[in-house]
Protein backbone atom coordinates (compact mmCIF):
# COMPACT_ATOMS: atom_id res chain seq x y z
CA UNK A 1 0.00 0.00 0.00
CA UNK A 2 1.23 3.51 -0.80
CA UNK A 3 2.21 5.68 2.16
CA UNK A 4 -0.42 8.23 3.17
CA UNK A 5 0.67 11.72 2.12
CA UNK A 6 -2.60 13.66 2.59
CA UNK A 7 -5.12 13.44 5.45
CA UNK A 8 -8.49 15.15 5.05
CA UNK A 9 -10.00 15.51 8.53
CA UNK A 10 -13.49 16.75 9.39
CA UNK A 11 -13.91 19.56 11.90
CA UNK A 12 -17.03 19.59 14.16
CA UNK A 13 -17.44 16.23 15.84
CA UNK A 14 -14.06 14.91 14.67
CA UNK A 15 -11.28 17.37 15.50
CA UNK A 16 -13.46 20.10 17.07
CA UNK A 17 -15.89 19.72 19.99
CA UNK A 18 -18.83 22.12 20.14
CA UNK A 19 -21.25 20.43 22.58
CA UNK A 20 -24.23 20.53 20.22
CA UNK A 21 -23.72 24.12 19.05
CA UNK A 22 -24.29 23.13 15.40
CA UNK A 23 -27.77 21.82 16.18
CA UNK A 24 -28.50 24.84 18.36
CA UNK A 25 -27.51 27.16 15.53
CA UNK A 26 -29.70 25.23 13.08
CA UNK A 27 -32.62 25.35 15.50
CA UNK A 28 -32.25 29.10 16.00
CA UNK A 29 -31.99 29.75 12.27
CA UNK A 30 -35.00 27.62 11.36
CA UNK A 31 -37.10 29.00 14.23
CA UNK A 32 -36.52 32.49 12.81
CA UNK A 33 -38.29 31.46 9.59
CA UNK A 34 -41.69 31.29 11.37
CA UNK A 35 -42.54 27.84 10.03
CA UNK A 36 -45.60 25.94 11.26
CA UNK A 37 -44.79 23.65 14.19
CA UNK A 38 -44.98 20.46 12.13
CA UNK A 39 -42.76 21.95 9.41
CA UNK A 40 -40.22 23.09 12.01
CA UNK A 41 -39.97 19.60 13.51
CA UNK A 42 -39.65 18.03 10.06
CA UNK A 43 -36.92 20.51 9.19
CA UNK A 44 -34.97 19.62 12.33
CA UNK A 45 -35.35 15.93 11.54
CA UNK A 46 -33.89 16.62 8.11
CA UNK A 47 -31.06 18.61 9.71
CA UNK A 48 -30.08 15.70 11.96
CA UNK A 49 -29.93 13.36 8.97
CA UNK A 50 -27.80 15.87 7.05
CA UNK A 51 -25.00 16.44 9.54
CA UNK A 52 -21.70 17.04 7.79
CA UNK A 53 -23.22 18.46 4.62
CA UNK A 54 -22.88 22.00 3.29
CA UNK A 55 -25.01 24.21 5.54
CA UNK A 56 -26.41 26.40 2.75
CA UNK A 57 -27.34 23.28 0.76
CA UNK A 58 -29.18 21.87 3.78
CA UNK A 59 -31.18 25.09 4.12
CA UNK A 60 -31.94 25.12 0.39
CA UNK A 61 -33.27 21.59 0.55
CA UNK A 62 -35.42 21.90 3.67
CA UNK A 63 -36.79 25.40 2.98
CA UNK A 64 -37.18 25.14 -0.79
CA UNK A 65 -36.67 28.86 -1.34
CA UNK A 66 -33.36 30.56 -2.14
CA UNK A 67 -34.10 33.79 -0.28
CA UNK A 68 -35.25 31.91 2.84
CA UNK A 69 -32.24 29.60 2.61
CA UNK A 70 -29.79 32.50 2.46
CA UNK A 71 -31.53 34.27 5.34
CA UNK A 72 -31.48 31.09 7.44
CA UNK A 73 -27.85 30.44 6.57
CA UNK A 74 -26.93 33.95 7.66
CA UNK A 75 -28.76 33.43 10.96
CA UNK A 76 -26.97 30.10 11.41
CA UNK A 77 -23.56 31.69 10.84
CA UNK A 78 -24.31 34.57 13.20
CA UNK A 79 -25.40 32.18 15.96
CA UNK A 80 -22.40 29.91 15.48
CA UNK A 81 -19.95 32.81 15.29
CA UNK A 82 -21.26 34.11 18.62
CA UNK A 83 -20.79 30.66 20.13
CA UNK A 84 -17.22 30.49 18.83
CA UNK A 85 -16.40 33.88 20.32
CA UNK A 86 -17.99 32.83 23.61
CA UNK A 87 -15.59 29.89 23.79
CA UNK A 88 -18.18 27.18 23.15
CA UNK A 89 -15.90 25.30 20.76
CA UNK A 90 -12.70 23.51 21.71
CA UNK A 91 -10.24 21.02 20.32
CA UNK A 92 -11.23 17.38 20.60
CA UNK A 93 -8.95 15.65 23.10
CA UNK A 94 -5.85 14.52 21.26
CA UNK A 95 -6.73 16.32 18.02
CA UNK A 96 -3.91 18.86 17.98
CA UNK A 97 -1.35 16.21 18.91
CA UNK A 98 -2.68 13.88 16.20
CA UNK A 99 -2.40 16.58 13.55
CA UNK A 100 1.10 17.48 14.73
CA UNK A 101 2.23 13.84 14.62
CA UNK A 102 0.82 13.36 11.14
CA UNK A 103 2.67 16.39 9.86
CA UNK A 104 5.89 15.38 11.61
CA UNK A 105 5.64 12.13 9.64
CA UNK A 106 5.32 14.04 6.37
CA UNK A 107 1.53 13.79 6.01
CA UNK A 108 -0.07 17.03 4.83
CA UNK A 109 -3.26 17.80 6.74
CA UNK A 110 -6.44 19.46 5.50
CA UNK A 111 -9.37 20.36 7.74
CA UNK A 112 -12.60 20.00 5.75
CA UNK A 113 -16.05 21.16 6.82
CA UNK A 114 -19.58 21.96 5.75
CA UNK A 115 -19.24 25.42 7.32
CA UNK A 116 -18.73 28.54 5.23
CA UNK A 117 -15.13 29.78 4.92
CA UNK A 118 -15.85 32.61 7.37
CA UNK A 119 -17.19 30.28 10.08
CA UNK A 120 -14.44 27.74 9.42
CA UNK A 121 -11.70 30.36 9.72
CA UNK A 122 -13.24 31.77 12.90
CA UNK A 123 -13.04 28.33 14.51
CA UNK A 124 -9.46 27.76 13.36
CA UNK A 125 -8.50 31.23 14.61
CA UNK A 126 -10.14 30.68 17.99
CA UNK A 127 -8.29 27.40 18.44
CA UNK A 128 -5.00 28.90 17.25
CA UNK A 129 -4.65 26.21 14.59
CA UNK A 130 -3.59 28.42 11.68
CA UNK A 131 -0.01 27.18 11.84
CA UNK A 132 -0.96 23.62 12.74
CA UNK A 133 -2.55 22.61 9.42
CA UNK A 134 -1.62 22.79 5.75
CA UNK A 135 -5.05 23.63 4.30
CA UNK A 136 -8.68 24.26 5.25
CA UNK A 137 -11.57 23.68 2.83
CA UNK A 138 -15.29 24.44 2.72
CA UNK A 139 -17.75 23.44 -0.03
CA UNK A 140 -17.36 26.92 -1.52
CA UNK A 141 -13.67 26.10 -2.15
CA UNK A 142 -14.22 22.69 -3.71
CA UNK A 143 -17.40 22.86 -5.81
CA UNK A 144 -19.72 20.58 -3.85
CA UNK A 145 -19.91 19.55 -0.23
CA UNK A 146 -20.38 16.09 1.22
CA UNK A 147 -21.44 13.43 0.38
CA UNK A 148 -19.69 14.28 -2.90
CA UNK A 149 -15.94 13.54 -3.19
CA UNK A 150 -14.95 17.12 -4.02
CA UNK A 151 -13.52 18.10 -0.61
CA UNK A 152 -11.05 15.23 -0.19
CA UNK A 153 -10.09 15.25 -3.87
CA UNK A 154 -9.49 19.01 -3.77
CA UNK A 155 -7.32 18.49 -0.68
CA UNK A 156 -5.33 15.83 -2.52
CA UNK A 157 -4.80 18.10 -5.53
CA UNK A 158 -3.93 21.26 -3.61
CA UNK A 159 -1.57 19.45 -1.26
CA UNK A 160 0.08 17.66 -4.19
CA UNK A 161 -0.69 14.11 -3.20
CA UNK A 162 0.32 11.57 -5.78
CA UNK A 163 -2.83 9.42 -5.96
CA UNK A 164 -6.00 8.52 -4.07
CA UNK A 165 -4.02 5.56 -2.70
CA UNK A 166 -2.15 8.18 -0.62
CA UNK A 167 -5.32 9.79 0.80
CA UNK A 168 -6.92 9.31 4.23
CA UNK A 169 -10.37 10.70 5.09
CA UNK A 170 -11.72 10.84 8.66
CA UNK A 171 -15.09 12.14 9.87
CA UNK A 172 -17.96 11.54 12.28
CA UNK A 173 -20.93 11.29 9.90
CA UNK A 174 -22.22 9.01 7.18
CA UNK A 175 -21.70 11.88 4.74
CA UNK A 176 -17.99 11.94 5.60
CA UNK A 177 -17.77 8.21 4.94
CA UNK A 178 -19.63 8.42 1.64
CA UNK A 179 -17.44 11.31 0.52
CA UNK A 180 -14.26 9.40 1.32
CA UNK A 181 -15.46 6.24 -0.39
CA UNK A 182 -16.50 8.15 -3.50
CA UNK A 183 -13.07 9.78 -3.56
CA UNK A 184 -11.44 6.35 -3.56
CA UNK A 185 -9.36 7.15 -0.47
CA UNK A 186 -7.06 4.43 0.82
CA UNK A 187 -8.22 5.01 4.40
CA UNK A 188 -11.81 6.02 5.17
CA UNK A 189 -12.52 6.13 8.90
CA UNK A 190 -15.45 7.15 11.05
CA UNK A 191 -15.02 8.44 14.60
CA UNK A 192 -17.44 8.05 17.50
CA UNK A 193 -16.94 11.50 19.02
CA UNK A 194 -19.60 13.30 16.97
CA UNK A 195 -23.04 12.96 15.46
CA UNK A 196 -23.08 9.27 14.56
CA UNK A 197 -23.25 5.99 16.43
CA UNK A 198 -21.24 2.92 15.48
CA UNK A 199 -24.38 1.51 13.82
CA UNK A 200 -24.77 4.71 11.78
CA UNK A 201 -21.17 4.53 10.58
CA UNK A 202 -21.44 0.81 9.81
CA UNK A 203 -24.61 1.46 7.80
CA UNK A 204 -22.74 4.15 5.85
CA UNK A 205 -20.12 1.53 4.96
CA UNK A 206 -17.23 2.79 7.08
CA UNK A 207 -14.29 0.40 6.56
CA UNK A 208 -12.72 1.62 9.80
CA UNK A 209 -14.36 2.96 12.98
CA UNK A 210 -12.30 4.73 15.63
CA UNK A 211 -13.09 5.85 19.17
CA UNK A 212 -11.32 9.20 18.59
CA UNK A 213 -9.27 10.99 15.94
CA UNK A 214 -6.08 9.78 17.65
CA UNK A 215 -7.00 6.26 16.56
CA UNK A 216 -5.98 7.06 12.99
CA UNK A 217 -2.28 7.17 13.84
CA UNK A 218 -1.60 3.40 13.94
CA UNK A 219 -3.23 3.04 10.52
CA UNK A 220 -0.92 5.52 8.81
CA UNK A 221 2.28 3.73 7.85
CA UNK A 222 4.39 6.89 7.72
CA UNK A 223 3.55 7.63 11.38
CA UNK A 224 4.25 4.15 12.70
CA UNK A 225 7.28 3.39 10.52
Amino acid sequence: MSPITVACLDMAGTTVADDGTVLEAFAAAIAAQDLPVAAYHQAMTDVRSSMGQSKIEVFRRILGDEAMARKANGAFEDHYAAAVQAGQVSAMPGAADTIARLREAGVRVCLATGFSPATRDAIIGKLGWGGLIDLALSPADAGRGRPWPDLPLTALLRLRGGAVSELAVVGDTGCDIESGLRAGAAIVAGVLTGASTRADLEQAGAPLILDTIAGILPHVDSVTA
